[in-house]
């Protein structure tokens, strides 16, 4: 069945309640994100998604809308805490996929004749691909430390600083986290995984800050034009993978004691309150603990480069942490909704939490202006740096964007991008580039995404998050 949105405004469309949905489906988008037939299926995605139980509001689609398992990647979705449901398809795979983007005291001209030397260094010592494995080798206690307390454990192991905990979403760690709740072979897949990059779109960018668009936001983050600058990108690896995998079996199973007539199997879900769905919570908040002491890691060892390549101190480099936001994960958050106060499981999947100036869950550092937002783009164009705003509390349960969001298959890239040097492209733009997956340059290539300037636009214009300054690579590092 075809979906047509009905247009709101310039950045807002509605599909309308129509068959199975309970709420309407709001789309934020303009014209041109909205072309072309294969955003159909996303699009009647957002409409499946309405037609959960307990689900409050509207079912929403960010910009960076593109097809994802059950839930479109760039949707948003609250339940009721007391009689909604909880769908493993509304988080996601990569549970707790993320980004943190840390600066620096230095300056583009500064490490332009080492650029060469950083990157190939932050090649080699930081573990990247498909399966990769690191130094770090974990005992079944020792992992299940990590699942519990996650960015706490790393900084408690000598991996960063406490200031890196306090930069972090939910400060690194959900507390509800249950190691118990996670499969033998989850356990297996994430011991020898912490501290790698993973593959696919997970990357390292050394950058700068090319355009500053709000001076007074920027200064209180740390940034301004020329600085150099760090993002990581990666998540929970094969354990968060696996707690997915795990649940959607078990939720199969389970299913028809519940009785849920689902527009697609996909959307397998169980109530918030079941043993099914408190199982599923508490083992994903441990895949998202596992994914922030992942990341914290990463971020430490990027750090150790930065001194030994460049030949500075830690004081001289100061590369300090803005902020590390989830992309991929459920959160149980109070909202207002229809005026009444009401507790939810916000379901962010492909979409960033957009806080908004004195939120009580920000970073004292923060809370005046609001919460840091990071946007990565593609290897070629840019990334944003965004900050939140009421506006997204009113109307997206706090969330907005959370990259450039794919218009090519993985498949389609390879072949448009065959007889081409991916490589060669990207240096002739000043851009260096390692990686470790064969194909992975050719799906990952520029031109598989959408243009990361027109979705933030989009956000920016709706007034769901603003846009604060604009980075743009140097040099990456894919899996």
């Amino acid at each position: 069945m075809e979906i047509t949105p009905k247009r709101i405004d310039a950045y807002r469309w509605e599909i309308p309640v129509t068959g199975k949905m309970r709420v309407p489906g709001i789309v934020y988008a303009d014209d041109s994100i909205l072309e072309g037939k294969e955003q159909n299926e996303p699009l009647q995605q957002v409409a499946n998604v309405a037609a959960l139980p307990g689900i409050v509001k509207a079912s929403l689609a960010m910009p960076d809308i593109h097809w994802g398992y059950g839930f479109p990647i760039g949707g948003v979705a609250a339940f009721d805490w007391e009689e909604g449901v909880i769908s493993p398809g509304g988080v996601g795979y990569d549970i707790n996929c993320g980004v943190r983007l840390a600066t620096t005291t230095l300056l583009k001209g500064d490490i332009a004749t080492r650029l060469e030397d950083l990157v190939n260094a932050l090649y080699r010592h930081i573990p990247s691909g498909v399966g990769s494995t690191g130094s770090i080798h974990l005992s079944v206690n020792e992992e299940k430390k990590v699942l519990r307390q996650g960015s706490r454990w790393a900084v408690f192991q000598g991996y960063g600083e406490a200031a890196d905990v306090a930069h972090t979403e939910e400060k690194g760690c959900m507390e509800n986290a249950d190691p118990d709740m996670v499969s033998q072979r989850a356990m297996e897949r994430g011991r020898k995984q912490l501290g790698t990059l993973g593959s696919g779109n997970h990357f390292l960018e050394v950058g700068f800050v090319d355009t500053v668009y709000d001076e007074t936001v920027a200064r209180a983050f740390g940034l301004f034009e020329g600085q150099v600058t760090l993002i990581l990108h990666s998540g929970s690896r094969g354990l968060g993978y696996q707690i997915c995998d795990d649940f959607l079996v078990r939720m199969t199973k389970s299913s028809k004691k519940y009785a849920f007539d689902l527009p697609d199997r996909q959307l397998v879900c169980a109530p918030l309150r079941s043993e099914e769905g408190t199982a599923y919570f508490n083992a994903m908040a441990c895949a998202a603990n596992y994914a922030w002491a992942n990341r914290q890691i990463l971020l430490h060892r990027s750090r150790e480069v930065f001194y030994r390549v460049l030949g500075v101190s830690p004081r001289d480099l100061a590369m300090h942490l803005v902020y590390d936001v989830s992309h991929n994960i459920a959160k149980k958050e109070t909202h207002v909704v229809d005026g009444k106060s009401r507790v939810v499981c916000v379901h962010r999947k492909g979409a960033t939490r957009s806080f908004p100036p004195g939120h009580p869950e920000l970073s004292p550092a923060y809370r005046a202006v609001g919460q840091p937002i990071l946007i990565p783009g593609d290897m070629g164009r840019a990334s944003f740096v965004l900050v939140g705003t009421q506006a997204a509390m009113e109307e997206t349960f706090g969330s907005t964007c959370h990259g450039a969001g794919r218009v090519l298959s993985r498949k389609a890239a390879m072949k448009k991008s065959k007889g081409r040097s991916i490589q060669r492209e990207l240096e002739d733009q000043g851009i260096l580039v390692r990686w470790t997956g064969r194909g992975t340059l050719a799906e990952e290539m520029p031109e598989a995404y959408k243009d990361v300037s027109k979705v933030v636009e989009v956000v920016h214009g709706a007034g769901i998050s603003r846009k604060v300054a604009r980075l743009k690579p140097l040099a990456v590092v894919k899996g």
